[in-house]
């Protein structure tokens, strides 16, 4: 079992709630996203910290996977393409693909890559247009919102 860490002081935006495993008779668990505040760097990366948290402690990606278990394969195959199409049309493109780098903290056990802490690391390029025309709070929300899309996804069943 993945070591439980706490949440990050102060979220960046406003937090947002969204249900984990919702159904139609069932409101699912609650759980809070956060974001440390975002960077660019000189070469137009823009780079953030997400979160998924539950009470003070940030939950376990275990907790986003399908109630029947986990994918097989690391995380990121799941969650990345989920990710990245939620900000589909927001985001670059460099030689034909979508400028996106995504990173999870190390699992303890390569044998169970799902039992780590729910934190992102995301590096992106925003798509130009888009980068001129809205805020730089707008940006994040908008990858905040991915995020929650994204492990609200993740746990439907494939």
């Amino acid at each position: 079992m993945a070591t439980s860490i706490p949440v990050p002081a102060g979220s960046y935006l406003r937090e947002e709630t969204v249900h984990l495993h919702a159904g139609p008779t069932d409101p699912g668990r609650a759980v809070d996203l956060g974001m440390a505040p975002p960077t660019t760097t000189d070469d137009g990366w823009w780079l953030a910290v997400l979160w998924a948290a539950s009470g003070d402690e940030v939950v376990s990606l275990r907790e986003i996977a399908p109630r029947a278990g986990p994918p097989p394969g690391p995380p990121l195959l799941t969650l990345g393409p989920l990710f990245t199409g939620a900000l589909s049309g927001m985001v670059a493109e460099e030689n034909g693909r979508q400028a996106v780098r995504l990173r999870l903290p190390a699992a303890e056990d390569d044998d169970a890559p799902w039992e780590r802490p729910l934190v992102l690391q995301v590096a992106l390029k925003w798509d130009p247009v888009r980068a001129t025309t809205v805020t730089g709070s707008q940006l994040a929300r908008e990858a905040l919102r991915a995020f929650g899309r994204a492990i609200v996804a993740a746990g439907r069943p494939g």
